[in-house]
């Protein structure tokens, strides 16, 4: 059977193959009328591209990776999905990978991703000195750093304020009434953990409060540390009147870890966490929480490398911070 190819189209569609062409690679410049007549032409003819052939051409494959530390973290898959809606309209394709918060199997992701030829990477890494990311930079490959800076290279950002969510969720408190607030952080070592720790520590600052050390506990943003802390938090002598709890994942954890103590929540301890995780508006009462715009941060963040792909790799690095929002529910009680 014959396979239809770009002259069969173009002879179907009476146009020349350079205007398929422009059609079938989004270059623009042709009648709406016309382009409709081809696009009924390839549907016709049932014709498929060669994309090997065309990246050979056009020295571009329409693919990107996306690397992110956590698939299990139900704030990447809502910025994966603003990512690859925004790549799909732009006609590029999406390599998605898990590290695990391993920088190991990071650095054998972004390897991979380098032999087949990606045009682009937006990545959270799990490490954000960033000297795995040479190869990619010394390839001249646009990247775009999510929720984690990355210290060794200048590239294109897209964060959260987290300092100022972290500072209105613990403002929050204090107005309450509460000076017994505790902070369950995320590692030091990352961008979210060390800001929104700046954040708290800046309102009790402002308000006069002094650090407790033992209200300050350093979790791995995964659900069984935010257990484990919160249980911890319970056994001190003087316990605290609030917790601040610093990503989604430890949130659920602090719940689970409430449940288990019989530790009241709005009652006997005020709680706001910082994501507003599914669970959120179901447990009772419900929860305040920092709310981020996840799909946003997706979508900024392909809008910043497509440019980089189309426009050019130099140029000055830009940072988008996208602005928090603290959604006040029930589990805050004044003090």
């Amino acid at each position: 059977m014959h396979k239809p190819t770009i002259e069969d189209v173009a002879k179907r569609a009476n146009v020349s193959i350079a205007t398929v062409s422009r059609v079938i690679n989004r270059q623009g410049g042709v009648r709406q009328k016309t382009e409709a007549r081809i696009l009924a032409a390839i549907e016709e003819l049932n014709y498929i591209p060669n994309a090997v052939a065309r990246s050979m051409v056009k020295k571009t494959t329409n693919t990107i990776g996306i690397i992110i530390p956590d698939v299990n973290n139900p704030f990447f898959p809502t910025v994966v999905s603003g990512i690859e809606q925004k790549a799909r309209e732009k006609g590029y394709f999406t390599f998605l990978c898990n590290t695990n918060e391993s920088a190991d199997t990071e650095r054998e992701l972004l390897t991979i991703l380098l032999e087949r030829s990606v045009d682009g990477l937006i990545i959270t890494t799990a490490d954000e000195a960033g000297d795995q990311l040479q190869t990619v930079m010394d390839a001249k490959i646009p990247v775009v750093a999510v929720d984690r800076a990355i210290k060794k290279f200048e590239v294109d950002t897209v964060l959260v304020g987290n300092v100022d969510g972290a500072y209105q969720a613990t403002r929050h408190l204090i107005l309450q009434g509460h000076k017994r607030i505790a902070i369950i952080c995320g590692p030091q070592n990352t961008t979210p953990g060390y800001e929104r720790f700046v954040g708290y520590k800046r309102a009790l600052d402002d308000y006069g409060i002094p650090v407790v050390q033992e209200y300050v506990l350093e979790g791995d943003f995964k659900e069984e540390s935010g257990r484990r802390l919160t249980k911890q938090l319970y056994q001190l002598p003087e316990r605290p009147t609030a917790i601040f709890s610093s990503n989604n994942l430890m949130t659920v954890g602090c719940m689970k870890a409430l449940y288990e103590l019989d530790w009241k929540l709005g009652e006997e301890v005020s709680f706001i966490g910082f994501d507003d995780v599914d669970i959120a508006t179901f447990v009772n009462p419900p929860l305040t929480v920092v709310s981020r715009p996840m799909r946003k941060l997706g979508e900024v963040a392909f809008e910043m490398l497509y440019e980089r792909m189309t426009e050019g790799w130099d140029g000055a690095k830009r940072h988008y911070v996208l602005s928090p929002e603290l959604k006040i529910r029930q589990s805050c009680r004044l003090k």
